[in-house]
């Protein structure tokens, strides 16, 4: 019985060791993480989103290209840009750490396909991320 109690600490300390070396791993390559970029160079549009987790998130949480297109996106960019520039205009009333700065989408201008699903799938990570609703029947745990 001794014997048993041994091996399974052990077990134990060495699934400890590993896992700690697993989490300081994963640590290491999300502070490591590169911004995503959101530009249009024709239009000379870019937004630089520097938030852990969206590279993650764009790649492996979000549906394919394709999978909306793109009137779709623009409609509910349109309302969720509209919900973001209230907050990121009202510090008071919403955190300055999410909504820094305004962001600058005019509905009559065609940004393309790119532009508009990476800006939809940052504003899907963000409300999942920041567990906060931006309007339009999208909330945070709807968002897996």
């Amino acid at each position: 019985m001794k014997f048993i109690k041994q091996i399974l600490f052990i077990l134990c300390a060495t699934f400890l060791f590993v896992s700690c070396g697993t989490l300081q791993k994963n640590e290491k390559q999300v502070s490591k993480e590169k911004p995503v970029v959101i530009a249009n160079d024709s239009l000379a549009y870019e937004i630089i989103i520097i938030d852990i987790g969206f590279n993650y998130f764009l790649n492996a949480i979000a549906q394919p290209k394709g999978f909306y297109n793109q009137n779709y996106l623009e409609v509910r960019n349109r309302a969720w840009v509209t919900s973001w520039n209230i907050r990121a205009q009202n510090p008071i009333a919403y955190n300055q750490n999410i909504y820094e700065n305004n962001i600058d989408y005019q509905p009559n201008i065609d940004y393309g396909y790119d532009v508009n699903y990476k800006l939809f799938n940052y504003f899907l990570f963000a409300q999942r991320k920041y567990k906060m609703s931006l309007g339009g029947g999208f909330r945070a745990n709807r968002l897996n």
